[in-house]
């Protein structure tokens, strides 16, 4: 009986750490809308990529700056369908229809990796003199996704992250699935090539 709690309770703790490592966010603490409180403060922009449940990343992305965390959307990622326009319109366009005003939105639409999303942006936060930017995505994806943005963010740049916390790919329930588990091992190991320097 002992062994079964001991191996249930290292199961539940695995799940907990897997889910919290790889969904760090910055804004956790903070209210709805910006504030002085520590680490609150408003941003310059906030940055979306494409990929996953992209619908659900930029309503996040448009709901931060509804609440006023930023007056500039970016949208960052190329097109899947090469002969439609980039991932990086359309959310353009779902921002417009969702009352955002077009010339608050800047695309980027080059990029087709993580690791891209974040080289190709990068120019934007030097052109721009972006100091703060708010990085969303999807909880599985955020981690990966911060270290790649702030390995190429100028020094003078802050990379907040705050993940999407359920999407059509995952909820808090993730562990129940198996492509959640899929989305979390994936993760982990494409960290770890991130981490080792691995051609991406």
């Amino acid at each position: 009986m002992i062994k079964f709690i001991a191996t249930a309770v290292s199961a539940v703790l695995l799940v907990l750490l897997i889910g919290a490592y790889l969904a760090p966010d910055d804004l956790s603490r903070c209210d709805a809308r910006p504030s002085q409180q520590r680490n609150c403060q408003a941003a310059d922009a906030i940055i979306a990529v494409s990929g996953g449940d992209t619908h659900t990343r930029t309503d996040e992305a448009v709901a931060l700056y509804d609440n006023g965390w930023a007056d500039t959307l970016i949208f960052s990622g190329a097109a899947a369908d090469k002969s439609g326009p980039s991932n990086a319109s359309a959310m353009r366009q779902h921002a417009i229809e969702a009352g955002v005003p077009a010339d608050a939105i800047i695309i980027e639409d080059l990029s087709e990796t993580t690791h891209q999303n974040a080289q190709q942006s990068s120019s934007l936060f030097i052109d721009r003199d972006f100091r703060r930017v708010i990085l969303v995505t999807s909880a599985y994806h955020q981690r990966r996704a911060s270290i790649e943005f702030r390995s190429y963010a100028p020094t003078t740049t802050q990379v907040v992250s705050h993940p999407v916390q359920s999407d059509s790919q995952w909820t808090q329930w993730w562990w129940l699935t198996p492509t959640g588990w899929w989305l979390a091992a994936s993760e982990l190991v494409k960290i770890v090539f991130v981490y080792a320097g691995v051609p991406r």
